[in-house]
C-alpha cells in the first residue's frame, strides 16, 4: 500500500494536491490506520516495536484514483498458456504431544494479555512463531520428543517418494518449500536433513535430492537450476526467499509440497508461480498444501487466503471492499490463539463481539459530547449571536442612509471634516491632520477628535492601530500611513 503512494506521487501528484494528499500523512490519515506492535529484530534474538498500517479505509476510492494512471492485468486476464493446477490439502492428526503445548501456548497467550510477563521475555509474536513450529514438527520445539508417524512432514515425504516413483520414465521434478527449521549446519534439527535422510532411506539417490541452500552464487545457482529442468536433480527443497521470485525451473515440475504456511499471500503466490507457468511439459501439475488440525496450520492458510481474497478485489476490475486488515501481519491476537486452544469458534467471536461493544461506547460518549455541545450552541450561543447580528443591520441601514443624505453631489467633491474645531474641506489636509492627530496621541482611552457627515470620531485605546467612526454603530477603521489613505478608508 505504501508502495502504491510513491506511484501516484510521481504520477498523480496534482490530483493528490487537488484532494490534499499530497503529504503522505494526510494519505496515511485518509487511507490507513497504523499502530505499533512487536517484531522480531534482524539480528533474531530480540524484539523491537515497529509502527505499520493495521488498516485500510476508503479503499473504493483509492483504487478509483489509482486506475487514472494504472492498467493493472492479472494473471486470470492475460489468460497464458499455463497447465491446470490441482490442490490437495492433506490433513493430518495432531498428537497427544502437540495437543497438549497448543494449550500450553493459550496459558502463555493468557498471561501476556494479563500483562504478567515482560514483553521481551514473552509476547504474541513469539507464540504465534512457536505454534507454527509446533504445527510442522514437535521436534521444532523440543528435539528430544519422538518423531510422530503421522506427522504431515512424515506425510509430505510419503508424497514425494509416491510422485518420483511414478515419474521415474518422464524425470518429473518437485520442490518443497519451508520457511520454517531452514537448515544450519550446526547439528541442531531441522525438517530439510530429516526430509532429505528419510527419502534415502527410501531409494532415491542422494545426488537427487538437494537444498537450495547449497547454492551461495549466482553461478551455483545457475547450475543447480539446470541439473532440475534436465532432471539429475528430482527434488529442491528450499524457502520462498531463497526459492521463489527468480528460480525458473519449470520445465519438468511435477508438483509442489508446501509444508508450512508463509504470512503474506505473495509468498503463496511466489510458490505457486514456479509450477504455474509457461514452458512446463505436463499439462496438469499438483500442489499439495499440509495441514496438521486442531494447530495453527489452517487457521493461518485461512488468514492467508482472506489476505488474497482482498488483494484480488483492489486488483481487479472488481468494487473493492470498504476497508480491510493489513495483509502483512505476522502474529495472532490472544483470541485467535485461545480459539485454535480450545477448538471453539465462538471464543473469537464473543471477543470480536467484545472489542465491538467497547468501540460502540466511545462513538456513543463522542456522540453525547458533541450533542450537548450543539445543544449549548443553539440555545446559549446562537440567540446571542443572531441578535448582535441583527442589531448591527438595522445600524449599519441607519448609517447608510446618513451618509447619503449628507454626501456632495459628484464623484470629486468632498464633504468638509471637522477635527479639533477646525473644518478641513480639502481631502489632503483633513487625511494629514487625521494622522497628525493619531500620532500626538497615545492615550489609554478614545477621545472624540471631531465629526465627518454628522457621524463622531475617536481616537481608539491602542494609538496608530485604528481609529473609530461612529454613529448608530462603532465602526473600526485601520489608519493609512498615507495622507490620502485615511479619507478614503
Amino acid at each position: 500500500m505504501v508502495e502504491m503512494y510513491s506511484v501516484q506521487r510521481y504520477l498523480q501528484y496534482d490530483t493528490l494536491a487537488r484532494n490534499g494528499l499530497q503529504h503522505f500523512d494526510s494519505w496515511a490519515s485518509t487511507f490507513g490506520e497504523t499502530v505499533t506492535a512487536l517484531e522480531l529484530a534482524p539480528e533474531g534474538t530480540n524484539y523491537r516495536a515497529k509502527t505499520r498500517f493495521a488498516k485500510f479505509y476508503n479503499l473504493p476510492e483509492l483504487m478509483q484514483m489509482f486506475r487514472e494512471v494504472a492498467d493493472i492485468q492479472t494473471a486470470d486476464m492475460l489468460k497464458l498458456p499455463v497447465p491446470k493446477v490441482n490442490y490437495h490439502n492433506i490433513k493430518t492428526k495432531p498428537s497427544q504431544i502437540q495437543t497438549e503445548m497448543v494449550a500450553g501456548l493459550a496459558k502463555r497467550a493468557e498471561k501476556i494479555r494479563a500483562k504478567l510477563v515482560k514483553p521481551q521475555t514473552d509476547n504474541m509474536l513469539k507464540v504465534t512463531n512457536d505454534g507454527r513450529q509446533l504445527a510442522l514438527d514437535q521436534r521444532l520445539i523440543d528435539p528430544m520428543l519422538p518423531d510422530d508417524p503421522n506427522s504431515k512432514v512424515n506425510a509430505c515425504v510419503d508424497n514425494i517418494y509416491r510422485i518420483w516413483e511414478e515419474h521415474a520414465d518422464t524425470k518429473a521434478a518437485q520442490l518443497v518449500f519451508s520457511d520454517l527449521s531452514t537448515p544450519k549446519n550446526d547439528g541442531t534439527f531441522n525438517i530439510y536433513d530429516d526430509i532429505r535422510e528419510k527419502l534415502i532411506a527410501r531409494g532415491i539417490p542422494a545426488e537427487q535430492v538437494r537444498f537450495i541452500h547449497e547454492a551461495n552464487t549466482d553461478a551455483q545457482k545457475k547450475e543447480l537450476f539446470a541439473k532440475v529442468r534436465s532432471g539429475e536433480v528430482r527434488v529442491l527443497l528450499g524457502s520462498t526467499p531463497k526459492m521463489g521470485a527468480g528460480t525458473n525451473v519449470q520445465d519438468r515440475l511435477i508438483a509442489i509440497h508446501n509444508c508450512d504456511c508463509p504470512w503474506r499471500p505473495s509468498d503463496l503466490e511466489q510458490r505457486l508461480g514456479r509450477l504455474e507457468r509457461q514452458g512446463n511439459m505436463f499439462p496438469e501439475v499438483e500442489v499439495y498444501r499440509y495441514v496438521t488440525e486442531q494447530t495453527f496450520d489452517a487457521y493461518l492458510f485461512q488468514l492467508v487466503e482472506g489476505k488474497q481474497k482482498f488483494i484480488s478485489q483492489i486488483m481487479t476490475s472488481k468494487s473493492p471492499v470498504r476497508s480491510a486488515e493489513d495483509v502483512d501481519e505476522v502474529a495472532l491476537s490472544f483470541a485467535e490463539v485461545k480459539m485454535l486452544a480450545t477448538g471453539d469458534e465462538r471464543f473469537k467471536e464473543k471477543m470480536d463481539l467484545d472489542m465491538q461493544v467497547a468501540k460502540l461506547k466511545v462513538l456513543k460518549q463522542s456522540y453525547l459530547s458533541e450533542h450537548y455541545d450543539l445543544e449549548d450552541r443553539i440555545l446559549k450561543h446562537y440567540p446571542q449571536e443572531i441578535k448582535e447580528y441583527e442589531e448591527r443591520i438595522v445600524g449599519y441601514g441607519n448609517d447608510a442612509k446618513i451618509a447619503s443624505q449628507h454626501m456632495p453631489q459628484g464623484e470629486d467633491k468632498f464633504c468638509p471634516m471637522t477635527l479639533n474645531g477646525v473644518t478641513y474641506k480639502e481631502k489632503a489636509d483633513a487625511g494629514g491632520m487625521l494622522l497628525a492627530i493619531c500620532k500626538e496621541n497615545p492615550l489609554s482611552q478614545p477621545i472624540q477628535v471631531g465629526h465627518f457627515l454628522r457621524t463622531v470620531q475617536y481616537i481608539p485605546v491602542y494609538p496608530l492601530s485604528c481609529s473609530y467612526v461612529c454613529s448608530r454603530l462603532t465602526s473600526p477603521s485601520a489608519p493609512f500611513s498615507h495622507i490620502s489613505g485615511n479619507i478614503l478608508r
